[in-house]
């Protein structure tokens, strides 16, 4: 643990990010929890971890409740989701990064969710669907779309009530009374924020403009909140069938099992160990996780009985992509006889 600390000192030291906080444990409970430059009670901004803890898990309980199927038709959601090359894109496909949708758009966020589903629907696809995976942000704000809409319930409430006997510090739009917790982040150059501090308020630009709600990101939480979510999934993913719906075994295995896709690590809403990405050399092959642009990752390891949860505010930072991965992947693997 001390060699993983160090790490983590030595990037606030590099001004790759302001705070840190960690909790790394088994499905038992926490092993070791840290924060260096914030406290254990700070709430980071998630950005993309909002993928697979929010979006993700959603549409694992609509599938257990059969209101939504990963083979239907993108199209049976979305009106202007049309022609031939469209016609064969599913549920599957947005989480698993392969519709053949970019990954953002090229012009500045629209205003709303209107305008974001017909610019999305509308844009021409970058590759055939199926016949490879690149990570895509518009997917995923489809599928936040689409798991409103056949609920009829807006996104942050769905999660609100799958999440209610877990933790209560996971959520969208922290209220204002909350702002002394959080880790700030600086808004992008392209952002119409651009250079402004911002405390409790969404870092991604296409999340700012649909009101900090959206299925690629907008979450907040805590490491211990994050932590507690983590335990769920992997005790589940362990075969434990006594946790709180979705989350049963098999629905935990088909959501983490590796996309068919040719060259793809992704599963649904998650990502799958590879040697070369942010968790490190030394998990095991059964292992899947997220990170977030922000700063935010986690990673479970079932056949390790682990969950590694590493939350800063790099988006407030002055290191870059590359950097923070190096920090990730160090940090992981300093942690491995853990």
């Amino acid at each position: 643990m001390r060699a993983a600390r160090d790490i983590l000192v030595r990037a606030i030291d590099n001004g790759l990010f302001p705070a840190a906080t960690v909790n790394v444990g088994s499905s038992n409970g926490a092993l070791w929890q840290d924060a260096i430059g914030a406290s254990h009670n700070t709430l980071f901004d998630l950005a993309s971890l909002t993928k697979p803890i929010a979006t993700g898990s959603i549409v694992m309980r609509l599938l257990a409740e059969d209101r939504m199927s990963l083979d239907d038709a993108v199209s049976s959601y979305f009106k202007e989701w049309t022609g031939d090359d469209r016609a064969v894109v599913t549920v599957r496909d947005l989480l698993e990064h392969a519709s053949g949708l970019s990954a953002r758009l090229l012009d500045a966020a629209p205003p709303g969710r209107r305008e974001f589903e017909h610019d999305i629907c509308g844009m021409p696809l970058e590759y055939a669907p199926r016949t490879r995976s690149i990570y895509s942000d518009l997917g995923f704000i489809l599928l936040g779309f689409a798991v409103a809409d056949r609920t009829g319930a807006t996104l942050d409430s769905q999660f609100r009530s799958l999440v209610a006997g877990i933790t209560a510090d996971l959520l969208f739009t922290p209220p204002h009374d909350m702002r002394e917790r959080m880790a700030p982040t600086t808004a992008m150059a392209e952002d119409v924020r651009r250079g402004e501090t911002l405390i409790g308020v969404v870092h991604d630009n296409y999340a700012a403009a649909l009101g900090g709600v959206a299925g690629h990101a907008g979450l907040f939480g805590t490491a211990d909140a994050v932590a507690s979510f983590a335990r769920v999934v992997l005790r589940a993913a362990r075969g434990d069938n006594r946790m709180p719906a979705p989350f049963t075994p098999s629905l935990m295995r088909l959501f983490t099992t590796k996309s068919s896709v040719p060259g793809s690590s992704r599963a649904l809403a998650w990502d799958t160990m590879l040697p070369t990405s942010s968790c490190g050399t030394r998990m095991s092959a059964s292992a899947f996780g997220h990170v977030g642009y922000a700063g935010t990752s986690l990673w479970i390891d079932p056949d390790r009985d682990r969950y590694f949860v590493l939350l800063t505010n790099r988006a407030r930072g002055d290191g870059s992509l590359e950097a923070m991965r190096d920090v990730r992947r160090a940090f992981h693997d300093a942690l491995a006889d853990l």
